[in-house]
């Protein structure tokens, strides 16, 4: 099928010599998903072909070695302790998948979406082309789309894969233009409305040295409950597994047999640990949308590459036909990468299922840096330098997003966009974050020249990468009510959504309880006083929020909406007045939610 505005790959490049110093990676345990149907006589005694996949999801334009818990993975340890290593940034990950391809003829590398938007400063600054190039470099052969692909909208995403200057912010240097991906994106289930088809590909074809390997590319259907408005508009998102199996049985009319789903939905598994052994005792130790999406997709399909909720995983989950199969993902921004190694019998074109093996691997940071991934990366810092470096506030320690439903660093930005809100309408009362919006903790430690506890703009920038505004409504009690009331049901009820606070607003989450009923209605406060439903509240939150984004649609209902600043530039303003050298900011013992459990 041919797709819509693509253009075509530039051929794989030759991978250049490992770096002399080898990478010490830690690996998880190998899990190897069966199929009885596949091992056989014939199977045993064809001329197999060995195959390497390398897997990769949600880098998010970390280039530089993500800060804080955003940038260290869980090791469970034999004795069951677990300990924590720092991981990640671009560099070591080029270097890690160099050494990890020594050895191996045949090696694809693949990844299951998001690898652009919601990017740090070094990448979002200018809309992840660094990010692009980096993975151009590091050899990058095929990505599904993800949902955050679409966070500039579809024409942003199309000149990501085919290249040329941003259409207002122009070149970001003269006489370097900007080339685009040199490996396609696959979007199999994004329809544009005006043509009917995929916007992107919807798969692609590898051949390396006689193995043919199918991808289709897909993301979750629910793209545009995530993404705003803007973003998603004049396309239309379809199942995953049907888009699959459609696309599985077109590749199987033209001869591919060895197929992989590079999917966009992701599972949460029992255990933080990245080598968790997601099978032990016989039962899959995975719970969550990719795991109902796994069992309807085709048997044909010889395994899934997943993402999006930044897990690590490697399970066995059961085709319709009964056979175990492998799902994968490998955490996010680029700390992890999951190594597949299986056969590949060239007298029927198909991978064997039974010699399918897999375990996440640890990009740490003890090996050396690719030279070429720092040479890049020194290019665009150059360019960002004015910017990036600038000091906005102070703070103690760590601010970091961390809890089961409220962090310190939530509190600070729903303060913060309650302090902006109320210089444009003093009415305004209370603010809401939703948690997906913030993407790193702000760290004490210096990521530069600045000095501890100095927060610069790039570090800001970091947190709030999007772009939102700062919007007011006016609600009803009522509505504000059942606001709080969506974070733990409806599309919110399986995985609750705890929107981040301003100190104005308290209540009571009975987690004893199931539904909306979590909610203590009689419990909600707003300046002290029991919320009113008949009564007018001027209420903040982010224009993703306001179009009724993460399944808030009661905030798309308000009213009398006034559109403030970047969100971003209302956290550097309350940082900046609010805090110096003398008096840095202290994190909030985040305690505006009484939890029950």
């Amino acid at each position: 099928m041919s797709p819509t505005h693509s253009r075509r790959p530039a051929p794989r490049r030759v991978v250049v010599a490992a770096l002399a110093a080898a990478a010490t990676l830690a690996t998880a345990g190998a899990l190897v998903a069966a199929n009885p149907a596949q091992a056989g006589p014939a199977a045993k005694s064809a001329p197999l072909k060995d195959l390497q996949l390398l897997a990769i999801n949600d880098f998010h334009g970390n280039l530089e070695p993500p800060a804080g818990s955003s940038g260290r993975v869980t090791e469970r340890q034999a004795d069951g302790t677990t300990k924590d290593i720092d991981a990640g940034g671009v560099e070591y990950l080029a270097s890690s998948l160099r050494t990890a391809r020594k050895g191996h003829d045949r090696s694809l590398t693949v990844a299951a979406g998001d690898i652009v938007g919601a990017s740090p400063l070094l990448s979002g600054l200018f809309h992840d082309e660094p990010t692009i190039e980096a993975m151009n470099k590091l050899g990058l052969d095929v990505t599904g789309v993800g949902n955050h692909e679409f966070d500039e909208g579809k024409d942003e995403l199309l000149r990501l894969q085919n290249g040329g200057c941003h259409p207002a912010d122009g070149c970001y240097a003269k006489g370097r233009k900007f080339k685009g991906a040199d490996y396609p994106i696959l979007s199999a289930n994004v329809i544009n409305e005006k043509t009917g088809k995929p916007l992107l590909k919807p798969y692609v074809v590898q051949n390396v040295k006689g193995a043919k390997v199918g991808f289709i590319g897909v993301t979750l259907k629910g793209t545009p409950d995530v993404v705003t408005a803007a973003g998603v508009k004049g396309l239309k998102f379809l199942d995953e597994a049907e888009t699959i199996n459609k696309y599985t049985k077109e590749l199987q009319k033209k001869g591919i047999h060895a197929i992989v789903a590079l999917v966009h939905e992701g599972g949460y598994p029992a255990s933080s640990a990245y080598n968790y052994d997601c099978d032990a005792g016989g039962s899959t130790g995975l719970s969550g949308p990719i795991v109902d999406i796994a069992k309807k997709v085709a048997p044909e399909v010889d395994a899934l590459v997943t993402g999006h909720t930044h897990n690590a995983y490697v399970c066995s989950i059961p085709d319709p036909a009964g056979h175990p199969r492998l799902v994968t993902s490998a955490a996010s921004y680029g700390r992890l990468f999951t190594e597949l190694n299986m056969k590949y019998d060239p007298r029927t074109d198909d991978i064997v299922r039974a010699t399918v093996k897999g375990s996440n691997r640890v990009v740490d940071r003890t090996q050396s840096k690719a030279a070429d991934l720092t040479q890049l990366l020194d290019y665009w810092r150059t360019l960002a330098a004015p910017v990036a470096n600038k000091p906005v506030g102070y703070i103690t320690k760590d601010i970091t997003r961390n809890g089961a439903v409220e962090s310190p660093l939530g509190d600070l930005i729903a303060d913060a966009q309650l302090a902006h809100a109320k210089s444009l309408d003093s009415r305004a009362v209370v603010a809401l974050m939703n948690p997906g919006g913030i993407r790193a903790d702000l760290v004490y430690a210096a990521s530069g020249n600045e000095g501890d506890g100095v927060v610069t703009f790039g570090e800001g920038f970091a947190v709030q990468p999007f772009s939102n505004t700062v919007n007011l409504k006016n609600l009803t009690g009522a509505q504000l009510v059942t606001v709080l009331k969506q974070q733990v049901s409806g599309s919110n009820a399986a995985a609750p959504k705890y929107l981040q606070i301003s100190s104005s607003l308290t209540y009571t989450l009975d987690l004893t309880k199931t539904g909306a009923d979590r909610v203590v209605e009689d419990s909600i406060r707003v300046d002290g006083k029991p919320v009113d439903p008949n009564a007018t509240y001027r209420v903040a939150m982010n224009s993703f929020l306001a179009d009724g984004g993460d399944g808030f649609t009661e905030f798309a209902k308000g009213t009398d909406q006034l559109v403030g600043s970047d969100d971003l530039v209302a956290l550097v303003d309350y940082l900046t007045a609010n805090t110096s050298a003398a008096a840095p900011y202290a994190p909030t013992a985040a305690d505006r939610v009484t939890v029950v459990k």
